[in-house]
C-alpha cells in the first residue's frame, strides 16, 4: 500500500511551505491517503525537522522568504542521511526553466498551483511507491552483498583450512616439533608487534598486516609437501644434489600458491604468503635462494619470517641435532645478522626475545 514503507507505521510526508492555505490543503490530501502530514512554514525548521523525522516524502515550496526551496533541496542532497529522501516541488510559476533547475537539483517532481486533488494525491502516491521499491531493492542489494561476502569469506577459509592441512603434511615430513606451527605463527606476531612500535618500521606495519602475518607464517615450508620424506629427515650431510632438491621447496610452493591466485581469488593473506613462501630463504647479503634478492628487495613478511623461523628451528630438537639454548641461539643469530637476516629486525628480536616461545 502507498502509505506503508516496509513497517505498519503510516509514510510520514514532510510539507514545506509558507502559506496556511497550501499547507492546510496539501494536509487533508495526505491525511485522505492514509499518510501523516508534518507541516513546515520555511526552509530553516524543514532542516531541523528532516533529520530526526525521517520521512518518505518532501512536499517543497520554491518560493520562500529567506531561504528557497531550490537551496533547501541542495541542502537536502547533500547531505548522504538526506540525499535519498523524494522531493516534490510545488510552485504558481510553470516556466520550464524552473522545472528543470529542480530536477537538475535532485528533484523527483514539480507540481504547479493551484493544487487539483487528484493529481496530487496520484503524485504523492507514485512517490511513495517508488520509495518503497528503492528501499526494498537497497535492502535485497544489502542482503545479496551480505550473503556473497559470507560464501566468499567461507571459500577463504576452506582454502586456508587445505593451505593448513599440506602444511601439516609438510612438517610431519621434515619432522619439526608438535609444536612449530604454534610457535612461528606466535612469534611472528609477537616481533611484528614490537616492529609496530618502533620509528624505523611503524609506518609499515598495521594491525591488519600484523593478523595476517600470524596466519601465513607457517605457510613459508608449503612446498616440503612434494619433498621426499627420507630426504627431509636425512641424518647425514647433505649432497649438491640433495640441497638443490630441498630448495626446490620454494618454488613448490608458490606455484600452489600462486595457481589458487590464478583463478582470480586475490587477497592480502594469499599476496602476504605467497611472498613468505617464495623469498624467506633469501639472505640479507644477497647470497640466498631462489632469485638472490638482497636487503630491501626482500618483501618485509619474508624477512620477518627468515629470523622468526631461524629463531624456531634452532630452539627446536631436529632428527640430527638436539634443541640449542637460547644464548646459544641468539649467538649465533647475531653472527649472521647482515648476512642471512636484516640486523635491525634482528635487533628487534634480540629485545623481545623473552616474550617469544
Amino acid at each position: 500500500m502507498a502509505q506503508e514503507t516496509g513497517s505498519k507505521e503510516a509514510a510520514k510526508i514532510l510539507v514545506v511551505d509558507d502559506v496556511d492555505s497550501n499547507r492546510f490543503v496539501l494536509r487533508d490530501i495526505i491525511q485522505e491517503m492514509g499518510c501523516q502530514p508534518v507541516l513546515t512554514e520555511n526552509g530553516a525548521q524543514a532542516l531541523k525537522m528532516v533529520g530526526r523525522l525521517q520521512p518518505q516524502l518532501i512536499i517543497l515550496d520554491v518560493a520562500m522568504p529567506e531561504m528557497d526551496g531550490y537551496e533547501v533541496c541542495k541542502l537536502l542532497k547533500e547531505n548522504p542521511e538526506t540525499r535519498d529522501i523524494p522531493i516534490i516541488f510545488i510552485s504558481a510559476f510553470d516556466d520550464p526553466s524552473d522545472v528543470v533547475r529542480g530536477f537538475d537539483l535532485g528533484g523527483e517532481d514539480y507540481i504547479t498551483k493551484p493544487f487539483i486533488p487528484k493529481v496530487v494525491k496520484a503524485r504523492l502516491q507514485l512517490h511513495l511507491k517508488l520509495y518503497d521499491a528503492n528501499r526494498e531493492l537497497i535492502e535485497m542489494n544489502r542482503r545479496l552483498q551480505s550473503s556473497v561476502e559470507a560464501q566468499l569469506h567461507q571459500l577463504e577459509l576452506e582454502k586456508k583450512n587445505v593451505l593448513y592441512a599440506l602444511i601439516r603434511v609438510a612438517r610431519e615430513n621434515a619432522c619439526y616439533d608438535e609444536n612449530h606451527m604454534e610457535r612461528l605463527c606466535y612469534n611472528c606476531r609477537i616481533l611484528a608487534e614490537a616492529m609496530q612500535l618502533s620509528a624505523e618500521y611503524g609506518h609499515l606495519i598495521s594491525d591488519a598486516y600484523i593478523d595476517t602475518i600470524e596466519l601465513a607464517a607457517p605457510l613459508c615450508d608449503l612446498g616440503n609437501v612434494a619433498i621426499p620424506t627420507e630426504l627431509l629427515q636425512k641424518r647425514e650431510s647433505l649432497s649438491p644434489e640433495d640441497m638443490e632438491e630441498i630448495r626446490a621447496h620454494v618454488t613448490i610452493g608458490a606455484r600452489i600458491l600462486q595457481d589458487i591466485m590464478d583463478t582470480g581469488d586475490y587477497n592480502d593473506f594469499l599476496q602476504m604468503s605467497l611472498d613468505i613462501v617464495q623469498y624467506h630463504h633469501e639472505n640479507w647479503n644477497g647470497s640466498g635462494y631462489p632469485s638472490g634478492k638482497a636487503g630491501e628487495e626482500i618483501p618485509l613478511s619474508a624477512q620477518i619470517v627468515s629470523v622468526v623461523s631461524a629463531y624456531c628451528a634452532m630452539t627446536e630438537n631436529r632428527t640430527y641435532r638436539d634443541s640449542y639454548h637460547i644464548g646459544e641461539t641468539l649467538t649465533m643469530m647475531e653472527a649472521d645478522a647482515g648476512k642471512k637476516f636484516n640486523p635491525g629486525i634482528f635487533g628487534i628480536l634480540r629485545k623481545i626475545y623473552r616474550q617469544l616461545h
